[in-house]
């Protein structure tokens, strides 16, 4: 491949992202929507960016506190598709983060009165300073925060539900955060031959690499994806070092 072409490729890359980011805050200010089922990427783990920002979810839920902001969302998203991928309830107690894992349960402490819930965290926010959770209308009733809009909270990960014959709520970690297939995205390209032929160059190099496709807001991207790789910690750790190698930007995702 010649420098040009190169030059070329990492260019049409960088816009690429730029156009996916863009898409993503117009159709909803509170979610990335690049985090869908047709990406198959395993829920909260995908780095993603929102106006500018870069956002690293967290591997692990386990001894995480927070202290901040609560606000809600309700009646204008209801119905429409969340960063899980299933259809938002505005009467369900779930509620938005920025990082914690997908899936997992939070305890919502309202600072001021004492109150407290729990909620899932099925989506992504909220995108606004000092903001910690986004919780759903049902879920901000609960917590009795409606009338004033915010509340300072105290927010606690429990882990993923397990329903016991009890009645009783019991939270667990998951075995494994970090066992799986996961590869590096290098690259987003609209031109279906050039993505193909970056593949090929790229595999021929480092043994390994491949070309997803995805439709974003319509379009359809090809993603060039670059190794292989049995846990996100060695992923991670591979991302560095192509980092230094000249792939600007590259970040671990969940192979199919």
């Amino acid at each position: 491949m010649t420098a040009h072409l190169r030059k070329t490729l990492i260019l049409s890359a960088a816009l690429c992202t730029l156009l996916i980011s863009a898409c993503a805050t117009r159709q909803r200010a509170y979610s990335p929507q690049d985090q869908t089922p047709s990406s198959r990427q395993k829920p909260g783990q995908k780095p993603y960016t929102v106006n500018g920002t870069r956002y690293e979810p967290l591997s692990s839920h386990e001894g995480f506190v927070q202290e901040g902001t609560a606000s809600s969302y309700g009646r204008d998203f209801h119905g429409r598709k969340t960063s899980s991928g299933e259809p938002f309830d505005m009467n369900a107690m779930t509620a938005a983060h920025k990082t914690l894992p997908l899936g997992v349960y939070v305890k919502v402490r309202h600072k001021r009165t004492g109150r407290e819930i729990v909620v899932r965290i099925n989506d992504r926010g909220p995108f606004v300073r000092e903001r910690i959770i986004d919780l759903s209308e049902g879920a901000a009733r609960r917590l009795e925060m409606i009338q004033e809009g915010v509340a300072a909270v105290k927010i606690t990960a429990l882990g993923y539900k397990i329903d016991q014959k009890s009645g009783e709520a019991e939270y667990r970690a998951p075995v494994s955060y970090d066992k799986g297939s996961f590869a590096l995205q290098v690259a987003a390209l609209k031109n279906r031959a050039n993505a193909y032929r970056y593949a090929d160059e790229l595999k021929g190099k480092y043994g390994a690499a491949d070309v997803q496709e995805a439709i974003v807001e319509g379009s359809m991207f090809y993603r060039v994806r670059l190794g292989n790789y049995s846990s996100l910690q060695a992923a991670q750790s591979a991302q560095e070092s192509f980092e230094r190698k000249g792939f600007p930007g590259n970040f671990a995702v969940a192979a199919d």
